[in-house]
């Protein structure tokens, strides 16, 4: 591992900081802290932590001893001074008197003693930090430092690769009890330069920024030399078969498949990002797998992420795909089980009252492809890969030099169902559409875009679909929540699949189809020819019917039901003059949305449709507006506002028909109007 000090990056940036009143020891924390953040195989996802001690002044302009300690919630790769609040150092070293400190009183002594009530909660490694006497301390989860303790003979072999410049803490819960036990093992040997814990990881230390860096990184490569040098051959290679399937065939499978069924129907799903390299792949194609995947998770603060452990599945036969799904789906019924089974037999250790959490992987290992991460946003899946491939990395290198054995799930329990963790999962509150995937097509035009931002603001990952790329992705971008724009003409069957197949690639599946798109023809209908009319019908009806099968298709393949919905304007109920090329096949949509509703509402699969009118839109310009209102006799404000409630209708107002719609989960066949009023169009 590179040491990526820098003398000119360090002052640049204490200077930089000192123009904002921050001092040079905090400043060259952060230095050094971004330093080890940005290192995948030492910090991951909020991981790892850091601190310094120094001096601070209060609210009031006392002066203080404090230990500057990252703050919970804050990453280490771009951290700022205030994500390492000053706590008063004197109060927490008194706390090493103390024969017990709960977690919640641990929490409030640090509060308590914050310089800055405002500031985030320092880590709950904070007391550890405190107990050591050194000016900076460092502490990482790295995959080398993994691979050694994560053995049965761990103490040994950290050693035999460490000698006597590193303390072993043995493992011990994060906490009180974990401070006070490294500081024992610090002060029965002040010549070590620092402590590996047990199944956790590595902390170092120094007098100064430069030092505790230095020496993070020079004992984790003496890990890594000592894994490359000791290395064992290859494990055997599981047989893969003659044609795989590819990972979108089973990706919609297996998205259905860890959704969260809460009863009549209804489901929390999970968005799933596919991650695949070289060194997934040879590693995953072990014929020891399924037992490394079985044994748990190589540090216990990835309990959070990928809980117990990943899921390995069997390599997808192309030849037999249309069995592939119950096979995924006895895997997961099998590794909920085993959840299940232990949540109650820890839980039943102690009287302590526990909601159990899901039991749905978070990683699912799949031999010759790759491996999906699963979460309730594409943020979380991402998250879960990338702890897929440092747990990786890190068993790899355990299986190197000996056996991986991390902690065991009794102990890593405590730890999943720590009441500090789940004071945080608490207050994560989802939002209706969380971890559901919309795909809105005429995605750029107003009601598109409207109805694509409504979504994504009530949790929805949207694929916004336009034949203008670039205007795609604005839209995209304009939505929020990694949304994606994708140009396509939908008129084009292929183009049409490619941009579901996309959907799939990016979030595992759909969930929502709001099939928008469209444009007006004007003219007399016995008067029209037949290639306006015929291209009218391939946007207006065909391409509807293009996109609800593909939608229709990943929703059966993952069996957790789906909304398919309809702009189908007015004009499917309320003709206009000379606007049949246009009406004529929006009425076909109608009832195409009808017959959705009957076809497949035995799979929970809904289909509405939406009759707007008179929307100011890519399809309703200026200039059709003014055609339109000429044709009816009326003035431009009177056509848009000529209604019962006399008031011009919005895109917005389109979608949040369409979000009604969404959400109603019990309405099916359903045409919902919004146009202000407009008796002669509504339904009888």
């Amino acid at each position: 591992m590179k040491n990526l000090w820098n003398d000119g990056d360090a002052e640049k940036l204490v200077a930089d900081y000192a123009k904002k009143g921050v001092a040079r020891d905090l400043a060259l924390r952060v230095y050094t802290t971004r330093l080890l953040g940005g290192e995948p195989r030492l910090v991951l996802h909020g991981g790892g932590n850091t601190s310094c001690k120094t001096k601070a002044v209060d609210l009031v302009g006392d002066e203080w001893d404090v230990l500057c300690v990252k703050g919970s919630g804050w990453d280490m790769g771009v951290i700022e001074p205030q994500g390492l609040p000053a706590v008063k150092l004197g109060a927490l070293l008194k706390a090493r008197s103390l024969t017990r400190l709960s977690d919640e009183d641990m929490v409030a002594l640090q509060r308590v003693n914050l310089i800055d009530p405002s500031s985030p909660n320092p880590s709950v490694e904070t007391l550890l930090h405190a107990f050591l006497p050194h000016k900076f301390v460092d502490h990482t989860h790295s995959t080398a430092i993994l691979a050694i303790v994560d053995q049965d003979d761990s103490e040994a072999l950290s050693e035999k690769v460490f000698g006597s410049k590193m303390g072993f803490v043995p493992y011990i819960m994060p906490g009180f009890d974990l401070a006070k036990a490294a500081a024992d093992v610090f002060e029965a040997d002040p010549t070590v330069e620092g402590l590996i814990l047990d199944k956790h990881g590595i902390f170092t230390f120094g007098d100064d920024a430069k030092q505790a860096y230095d020496r993070m990184i020079h004992y984790v490569n003496v890990a890594e030399d000592f894994i490359a040098s000791h290395g064992k051959p290859r494990t055997e290679k599981a047989a893969l078969p003659a044609r795989l399937a590819k990972p979108a065939e089973i990706a919609p499978m297996l998205r259905g498949a860890v959704a969260v069924a809460r009863g009549e129907g209804r489901f929390d799903r999970m968005i799933s990002d596919f991650r695949t390299s070289d060194t997934i792949v040879d590693f995953i194609n072990s014929a020891k797998i399924a037992d490394y995947a079985g044994r748990g998770v190589s540090t216990p603060d990835l309990s959070i992420r990928i809980k117990t452990g990943p899921m390995a599945l069997p390599a997808p036969d192309a030849d037999e795909i249309g069995g592939y799904k119950s096979v995924i789906r006895s895997h997961v019924e099998q590794f909920a089980k085993d959840y299940r089974a232990y949540f109650e037999s820890n839980d039943a250790l102690d009287d302590v009252k526990r909601t159990m959490l899901d039991q749905m992987p978070r990683l699912t290992l799949v031999p010759g492809l790759g491996m999906f991460g699963h979460g309730r946003t594409l943020k979380d899946a991402k998250i879960a890969s990338d702890v897929g491939e440092m747990w990786i990395e890190a068993v790899r290198g355990a299986e190197a030099v000996g056996d991986f054995r991390p902690l065991s799930k009794a102990d890593l329990f405590p730890l999943e169902y720590w009441s500090l963790e789940q004071a945080k999962l608490a207050s994560n509150k989802p939002k209706p559409l969380t971890g559901q995937v919309v795909l809105v097509t005429g995605g750029a035009g107003a009601i598109g875009t409207a109805t694509a931002k409504l979504f994504v603001d009530n949790g929805a990952h949207a694929v916004v679909v336009d034949l203008d790329a670039s205007r795609a992705a604005e839209a995209a971008k304009k939505a929020g929540n990694s949304s994606i724009g994708i140009g396509a003409d939908i008129t084009d069957p292929a183009q049409m699949r490619a941009a579901f197949d996309k959907a799939v690639a990016v979030y595992g599946g759909l969930d929502i189809l709001v099939s928008n798109a469209g444009a007006a023809w004007e003219g007399r209908i016995g008067e029209l020819d037949d290639a306006t009319l015929r291209k009218s019908f391939e946007l207006n009806f065909f391409a509807h019917q293009s996109a609800a099968q593909n939608a229709v298709r990943i929703m059966l393949e993952q069996g957790t039901g789906g909304v398919l919905l309809f702009n189908t304007s007015k004009q499917a109920i309320n003709p206009g003059p000379k606007f049949g090329a246009y009406g004529i096949p929006k009425a076909a949509t109608l009832f195409l949305s009808r017959q959705y509703a009957l076809d497949y509402g035995a799979h929970g699969i809904r289909s509405n449709a939406v009759n707007a009118d008179r929307i100011r839109s890519g399809l309703l310009t200026d200039a059709m507006i003014a055609s339109r209102s000429g044709a009816r006799g009326v003035s431009e404000k009177e056509y848009m506002s000529g209604n019962l409630l006399g008031q011009e209708v919005t895109a917005e107002d389109v979608a949040q028909a369409f979000l009604h719609q969404a959400l109603a989960e019990r309405t099916t066949a359903d045409v919902t109007t919004v146009d202000g009023g407009n008796i002669a169009a509504a339904l009888r």
